[in-house]
């Protein structure tokens, strides 16, 4: 779910990501990890990494949102986000990870309420989220990229492409891509909005509309089964003027960055042995969604 709309990709703060509908029937599950964790410390950094080696476990707070934390038919925890927190924690002397399943726009609260230890939900680093909570770094960064028929008959590559060629244009509800087509041009009230990709694909293979924007993961997913549309290269949308990546990272308490910066640590020697992309391959993840992109950056320095 970043900069303009949504889960990652926001202005307002809205989720592009749409919550499962199996969230609501994991209210058990959720209600037997929101016990509220001990108080961290508000000096040194905080000590909450040493109570989870202590106590084995670590609640991760995920928002029921495939690929990047959710809980699967065998109800099992998955995910890029929790797939990659037990491999971390794993290092850091902390075997198990227990979830706690939320809405999407209460992971924060929920974080600083200490219903659980560390938002683990893909969430996109952005300047207004870095002032309730520190984040690690990236551990995938997020590119756009249009569905289009096959064959792309209008040639459409970037929003620029959109709005020279009056293209009839869709993107998702609270979707960064309304905030990215407007920067280009496009007139607000002339985009259709969907639900999400499926509709968008939908809407492309009927001829409503001509292109459909996306992240690059997404479009490059749900297009797989299509004979009719195909998803174009990812590229990089333009905000304030400036090539923007969006990038997706794990977000902890204030307190706690003695715990921020152990995850860090590991996560550099993850990105650097490639295990990191192995862990989120099985989720639609591949070497063009790694990046090199820090917290400080997305932060705004």
């Amino acid at each position: 779910m970043a900069p303009p709309l949504e889960h990652g990709e926001h202005i307002s703060g809205t989720t592009r990501r749409s919550l499962l509908a199996g969230v609501a029937a994991l209210g058990a599950l959720g209600a037997a990890g929101c016990s509220r964790v001990a108080t961290a410390s508000t000096t040194g950094g905080g000590e909450l990494l040493d109570r989870l080696r202590a106590a084995g476990v670590v609640r991760l707070g995920i928002a029921g949102e495939i690929p990047f934390g959710y809980i699967d038919k065998n109800g099992d925890l998955t995910g890029e986000a929790p797939e990659l927190a037990k491999v971390v924690f794993k290092r850091l002397g902390v075997d198990r990870v227990q979830p706690v399943p939320t809405e999407f726009g209460s992971l924060i609260p929920g974080l600083n309420s200490q219903q659980f230890d560390v938002v683990a939900a893909g969430m996109y680093v952005t300047p207004e989220r870095c002032q309730q909570v520190i984040f690690a770094d990236p551990d995938y960064q997020m590119l756009d990229s249009f569905i289009v028929r096959k064959g792309n008959p209008k040639g459409l590559h970037n929003y620029k492409d959109v709005v020279a060629k009056k293209a009839k244009f869709a993107t998702g509800t609270g979707y960064a891509e309304i905030g990215y087509a407007v920067e280009a041009g496009y007139k607000e009230s002339d985009i259709l909005i969907v639900p999400d990709q499926v509709a968008g694909l939908n809407a492309v293979e009927a001829g409503r509309v001509d292109v459909f924007a996306g992240t690059a993961l997404t479009t490059r997913e749900v297009v797989k089964k299509s004979a009719k549309a195909e998803a174009t290269k990812a590229f990089t949308p333009t905000v304030g003027g400036k090539p923007h990546t969006d990038g997706g990272a794990f977000a902890f308490r204030r307190t706690e960055t003695n715990l921020r910066d152990a995850f860090n640590a590991e996560l550099r020697k993850l990105k650097k042995s490639g295990e990191l992309l192995r862990v989120l391959k099985p989720f639609g993840f591949t070497q063009a969604e790694m990046t090199d992109l820090t917290a400080k950056e997305l932060c705004g320095g």
